[in-house]
This record gives C-alpha cells, structure tokens and sequence, in this order.
C-alpha cells in the first residue's frame, strides 16, 4: 500500500552527518534549496531534525546557498 523509500545518501549515516560535508547535505535540499521532508528521504524523526539542523548550519555559515 506505501511506497518504501530510500535515503539520498545511503553511504554515509545521517547521525554522521556535519555541518562541514556540503556535497552530502545537497543530497538532502532541492534545486531551490528547500530541505527535502522525511516522506522523500525514507529518514527517522530524528535524523531528519539532524540533517535539517546541519543544513541550517551550513547555511549560517555561508557554506550552502
């Protein structure tokens, strides 16, 4: 009945993920750099809230657009 969906990045684990590691973030924000939701990425609760706050990070610091 539901589509089973996979992570963008299947390599690296979400909780690895750091602020600094811009190429494995994009795989996680749109081409107009919206963060993809958990329905799209397959991710848990938590390690949405994580990639979305490495994100915002990175973005902070002018690392991603």
């Amino acid at each position: 009945m539901s589509e089973e969906t996979t992570a963008p990045s299947q390599s690296k684990k979400p909780e690895d993920l750091d602020f600094n590691d811009v190429e494995a973030l994009s795989r996680h924000v749109t081409d107009t750099g919206k963060i993809l939701p958990r329905r799209i990425t397959g991710l848990t609760a938590l390690q949405q809230r994580r990639v979305t706050k490495a994100i915002k990070r990175a973005r902070n610091l002018l690392l991603m657009k």
